[in-house]
């Protein structure tokens, strides 16, 4: 009888040891977290007819991040509806997503759901829905880059300094990006060909976020010989727009919501790397 007791208690036990090791290797799969999700300029919910919206949100995904979708759709049938589907975010745990969608040209005015949602590795879905307002303006007139503090005309900077700009952009309407670029002179790149993605060119700043929708004060720095530039999502200064000796030249453009661009006057600058 005895016998029988012990066997009896060594299955139980070799149960429970099995199920504790279950669920160490299979813990309970949690779905993402969606944080400080923010649409629109300033969170204001808002976007217009033919330009973009501001997307930006913290996300925590346990079992990594597989795609991030984002869903605008109106309220009545046979509406405008907006799909994209993201999934340079894969195998990411944790990230943040800042992101400008584009609103078609002949979309309608009115109400929208937005549909935010994260789905992970293990097929868990996080979603979220917000309303949102999409409006029609007509606006043909360019933001306004005032230049407050800039190098002085061929002002010579050594490896370890910071070149340094600021100043102020304002629009009528809504603003929509700026960009503040250190250029090689003897590159001979066309002003409108300095862009975010211009990868010969190092970005001192590179924003979509305003102090409010009309009206930004700004200051863009970078330090010689620094080995990442000020990008959205900052990149190696090396290869195509690797520091140089010689003639350089800071630009600042900015456009706003409906696209209207506006560029400075060339700021002049020398470059002394050794």
């Amino acid at each position: 009888m005895r016998n029988k007791i012990i066997i009896s208690v060594a299955i139980i036990a070799v149960a429970i040891s099995s199920f504790t090791s279950c669920n160490k290797e299979n813990p309970i799969s949690k779905p993402p977290v969606i944080k400080n999700l923010e649409l629109g300029i300033k969170n204001s919910h808002e976007a217009y007819i033919g330009a973009d919206i501001h997307i930006e949100a913290e996300i925590e995904a346990e079992n990594k991040i597989d795609k991030i979708t984002v869903e605008i759709h109106q309220n009545k049938n046979g509406g405008t509806e907006i799909k994209k589907v993201y999934t340079e975010f894969s195998g990411q745990r944790n990230t943040n997503f800042h992101k400008h969608l584009d609103i078609p040209k002949d979309a309608k005015e009115g109400e929208y759901h937005l549909h935010f949602t994260v789905t992970d590795l293990s097929g868990n879905q996080t979603d979220i829905e917000e309303t949102i307002k999409i409006k029609k303006i007509n606006d043909t007139e360019a933001p306004v880059i005032t230049i407050s503090n800039a190098p002085e005309n061929g002002k010579t900077f050594s490896k370890g300094e910071t070149i340094s700009i600021s100043g102020t952009i304002k629009d009528n309407n809504a603003l929509g990006g700026l960009l503040i670029s250190l250029v090689k002179e003897s590159d001979n790149i066309a002003d409108k060909d300095v862009t975010g993605r211009n990868k010969s060119v190092i970005i001192m700043l590179h924003t979509h976020d305003f102090d409010s929708a009309n009206s930004h004060n700004f200051s863009a720095s970078i330090v010689v010989g620094a080995e990442n530039d000020n990008n959205m999502n900052p990149a190696p200064i090396t290869g195509q727009n690797q520091w140089r000796e010689g003639n350089y030249y800071i630009l600042v453009k900015s456009k706003d919501a409906m696209g209207n661009s506006a560029i400075s006057k060339r700021y002049p600058i020398i470059l002394n790397i050794n």
